[in-house]
């Protein structure tokens, strides 16, 4: 008979550091090589347009992957790029974010495009995660989430002539190309 094994955040600290990207959710780990070129360069540039922006205004922090979120005991990420808000700056400590973050970003790549539409989507709605951009380097496009009352909602979809913003920064508004050139 099978025995259904729930890992934890004390397994996932015993996990090899190898270069690939280790997270727990629900209990299951899931496993992904380092990413392609492409997706490097879209969080780079994403990084350093957005963390001008927040560190400009003294907004909160952003950080990137590899940087642990403990979600649950039994959910353990590393977003592409994540941002806390300096209300909520008590969720990040010396090793981790320990909560929702206001703010995840994933980028889609071949190996994570699936359970970052799926399986994440539903673990940042039932976190609290306040919004979930994903963006698709492929097509060019990003589909943006948002917290209502009922969880994380499609609040737009973007293509190529597109810009991101969000009420979480109220005068930044950044063409999708840009982060493709």
């Amino acid at each position: 008979m099978p025995v259904d094994v729930c890992l934890n955040y004390k397994d996932y600290c015993l996990l090899p550091n190898d270069g690939k990207r280790y997270e727990i959710i629900d209990g299951e780990l899931f496993v992904s090589p380092s990413p392609e070129t492409l997706h490097q360069l879209i969080v780079t540039r994403l990084t350093i347009r957005l963390g001008q922006y927040i560190e400009q205004r003294h907004l909160g922090k952003i950080f990137t992957a590899p940087f642990d979120v403990i979600l649950s005991h039994h959910d353990i990420v590393q977003p592409d790029v994540l941002y806390v808000s300096r209300a909520r700056d008590s969720i990040v400590t010396d090793k981790n974010v320990q909560g929702a973050p206001n703010l995840v970003i994933e980028v889609l790549s071949k190996n994570t495009a699936e359970a970052d539409r799926t399986t994440k989507l539903k673990l940042y709605a039932r976190s609290g995660v306040a919004e979930y951009w994903i963006i698709d380097p492929k097509r060019p496009s990003a589909v943006i989430y948002r917290r209502q009352e009922a969880g994380l909602d499609l609040i737009s979809e973007l293509g190529p002539g597109d810009s991101l913003a969000s009420p979480l920064f109220p005068d930044f508004n950044l063409p999708l190309r840009t982060l493709l050139e």
